[in-house]
């Protein structure tokens, strides 16, 4: 993700930021310009109960998202637009009981993993209609389980929509839930990253043209799915797992491969914006890695150069994470066949993708190279 300053007075910003702390603004994120920017309030233009700011990214007026009333979402819509609601908080079919108190900050917590997820799908131009607008759309709910005796939420997707337990936002909830499932990066990020690749498989690989290779990489998806994972949660992975697979849950059947997979690439190419943005550099060579620069953009990028700067970053943060005495931030080994399926990945989202023209992307090239300093990850 990139880093963000105030446009009036520079303070650094992180993505969820409503107010500068250094000049008090108020502030807001402006999807389709991928920033953050202070507002001015415009009287002239407001309606009652209806605010109107100017940015001063633009100049442009916009209203908050209406989901910005409980605290949950700093998004933007444009002032002369019908919109309630922001382009991510629009997909929203259902949102937690929020009679029951404790719910709202959990709806918190879980909207910050999907609005840093919509960072990414805007920023790679995936598809991302509503299920108002297309029957392929995407849709989301957050639920709760019945207590105590009642039934329990199961976290999947199923036909566009993207169902989330709440109790993934509970700190010691999803604990106790990593350590029962084996799963050392459990996170509510990577639970939105890993349905949302359920998702664009249906919309980029189901098709005949596609499955062949999908197949030959990831193997076959016809095989019965929930006998699948009725072995994997008996016998857990194949001792060989590291070698074929991303992760170990990865192992339970193709199509958790491939959902495991399209979360790791998430992870890896928002990881390595911020580190561009913020200028890292990594040092020293390792013997068994070429050199390379990463002068990072996603869509623009091959897979060689992305795992590259990927090997030399997380040894570089695992090793001081040892010197803290804390685990592995990235407790994963990237074998030749997770980097194969990592590169199916990219190519299936490079195809869907539009390109920006060359003039707009030179320009924010230039943008990029003259506030910013490039990442450099040396690995001999």
């Amino acid at each position: 993700m990139k880093l963000f300053q105030c446009q009036n007075c520079g303070q650094p910003l992180y993505f969820e930021n409503t107010r500068c702390e250094r000049c008090g603004l108020s502030l807001g994120y402006l999807p389709n310009r991928e920033t953050i920017t202070a507002l001015k309030p415009d009287g002239a233009a407001s309606n009652p109960g209806q605010p109107v700011w100017r940015a001063l990214a633009d100049s442009k007026l916009y209203r908050y998202c209406a989901n910005a009333a409980y605290d949950v979402c700093n998004w933007l819509v444009p002032a002369a637009v019908p919109d309630a609601y922001c382009a991510a908080c629009r997909h929203n079919q259902m949102i937690p009981d929020l009679s029951l108190p404790e719910n709202l900050d959990k709806w918190r917590a879980l909207e910050v993993a999907k609005h840093r997820l919509f960072y990414t799908l805007f920023q790679l131009r995936l598809p991302v209609e509503t299920q108002a607008e297309s029957p392929t759309g995407l849709a989301f709910q957050f639920l709760a389980d019945i207590a105590p005796s009642g039934s329990s939420v199961l976290t999947g997707h199923a036909d566009g929509l993207i169902t989330i337990n709440l109790a993934e936002a509970d700190d010691a909830e999803r604990e106790r839930r990593r350590h029962q499932m084996g799963e050392p990066y459990r996170t509510l990020l990577g639970h939105f990253r890993h349905e949302i690749g359920h998702y664009y498989w249906d919309r980029l690989v189901a098709d005949a043209q596609r499955l062949d290779e999908f197949r030959r990489i990831f193997g076959d998806e016809r095989q019965d799915y929930a006998a699948a994972l009725r072995n994997y949660y008996a016998n857990g992975a194949p001792a060989d797992w590291s070698e074929h697979f991303i992760s170990t849950y990865a192992s339970s059947h193709p199509w958790e491969d491939f959902a495991e997979t399209w979360a790791h690439y998430f992870h890896m190419i928002d990881t390595l914006e911020t580190a561009h943005f913020a200028g890292l550099e990594v040092s020293p060579k390792l013997p068994q890695n070429p050199g390379a620069v990463f002068d990072f953009h996603p869509r623009e990028t091959d897979m060689h150069h992305i795992v590259e700067a990927w090997l030399a970053l997380t040894f570089a943060v695992n090793s001081i994470n040892r010197s803290m005495g804390v685990h592995d931030l990235y407790p994963f080994v990237l074998g030749p066949l997770a980097v194969a399926k990592l590169t199916f990945v990219q190519q299936r989202i490079q195809a869907m993708s539009p390109r920006k023209p060359e003039s707009q992307a030179s320009r924010d090239q230039g943008l990029k190279r003259s506030a910013f300093r490039r990442v450099r990850t040396e690995m001999t």
